[in-house]
């Protein structure tokens, strides 16, 4: 088994090391991790974001560990150069189409979240969000109008190929929890919603024993935080799927406590083939002072070993060693506490 563990900018290393820490603990018996430069260290090392010696470890590996990336420094470099442009760049290359966000109140922590605690006790969801098609990825530039303004353009499209295969995804993902998906679109106002939705229904037949429904993505917005216990699994696009999975981290209390996995089709002998990372940033204005909440690393970690190395046991100790911690009063300045990002990591692996 082997993990590429790209760690990033500012936090992503430090976040990254508990993460290693926690998975060394385990003592997997033929488990190979290598480190590689990605983001704005890559590309003040090698000149690009994403260069190929990473690429390559990235591809011949069974899973990839992924920190961060975002450097002020480089906010003035050309798009194609900025650090963001790796962690698209690996999508995009190792066709990793399918982002996989658990969102879970962990008991003890409603007091961190914005919502009553009675109603933030009820969350328990997946937003499963299409991560190659979209504006990210659509054409785009800028351009002069016959009257001499300046005008900004992002073309929003996604062939229903692209639709059906993250369908299939969540429909799968619902046959494992409570068998409920709710599809997020715009269908109202955008063409490309509207294919999203006729397709997601097509699609829906192949699963009689899951229940469908559609909500517009302003609606779903409101609802997250009115009632996010009704959501079971949710499927949406891109651009939707980024907004709504950030507002529902801070729902079950911090940014700082969200894994992702981004999968593909490409099977391992033990697994799918996924990249993990927790969906918060690079925090530059907090990196290198050890204050870093680790657990969304943490548990990315422990969605690898879950998803690409068919190691369910394994991956249940390290969520239940993070509850513990949780329960315990374990928590970083994201959730209200003082604990330090090695502290944290050394209060998973006791209870580990």
């Amino acid at each position: 088994m082997k993990i590429a563990v790209l760690p990033g900018d500012g936090i992503g290393p430090e976040v990254t090391r508990e993460a290693v820490r926690v998975i060394e603990a385990l003592h997997l018996p033929g488990l190979e991790m290598a480190d590689a430069p990605v983001g704005g260290a890559a590309y003040k090392q090698h000149g690009h974001p994403l260069p190929a010696a990473t690429l390559d470890l990235a591809r011949g590996s069974d899973a990839i560990l992924f920190g961060a990336v975002g450097d002020p420094d480089c906010d003035s470099l050309e798009r194609a150069l900025r650090p963001e442009q790796a962690i698209l760049g690996l999508r995009r290359e190792l066709t990793l189409f399918a982002n996989l966000r658990p969102a879970r109140m962990f008991a003890g922590l409603e007091d961190a979240s914005g919502l009553k605690p009675e109603i933030a006790r009820a969350i328990d969801l997946v937003i499963v969000r299409e991560l190659n098609g979209d504006v990210y990825f659509g054409e785009k530039g800028m351009r002069t109008t016959a009257d001499g303004r300046r005008e900004g353009y992002d073309v929003m499209s996604y062939a229903e190929d692209e639709v059906r295969r993250i369908a299939h995804v969540a429909f799968r993902a619902a046959q494992g929890r409570a068998k409920r998906v709710c599809s997020v679109d715009k269908a109202n106002v955008l063409e490309t919603s509207q294919l999203w939705r006729d397709v997601v229904i097509e699609t829906a037949r192949e699963y009689p024993d899951v229940a469908l429904e559609h909500m517009y993505v302003d609606n779903a917005a409101m609802q997250l935080v009115r009632n996010p216990g009704q959501f079971d699994v949710v499927v949406t696009g891109n651009l939707f799927g980024d907004i709504l999975s950030d507002q529902a981290s801070m729902c079950v209390g911090s940014i700082g406590m969200l894994a992702s996995a981004s999968l593909g089709e490409r099977q391992t002998a033990f697994g799918t083939f996924g990249l993990y990372e927790p969906i918060h940033g690079s925090a530059p204005d907090i990196a290198g002072k050890g204050l870093a909440n680790p657990m969304a690393t943490i548990l990315s970690a422990a969605m690898l070993l879950r998803h690409s190395l068919g190691l369910e046991g394994q991956a249940a100790r390290i969520e239940a060693a993070v509850g513990r911690a949780l329960a315990d009063g374990i928590r970083g300045g994201d959730l209200g506490g003082q604990h330090g990002t090695a502290e944290i990591g050394d209060a998973v692996l006791a209870r580990l």
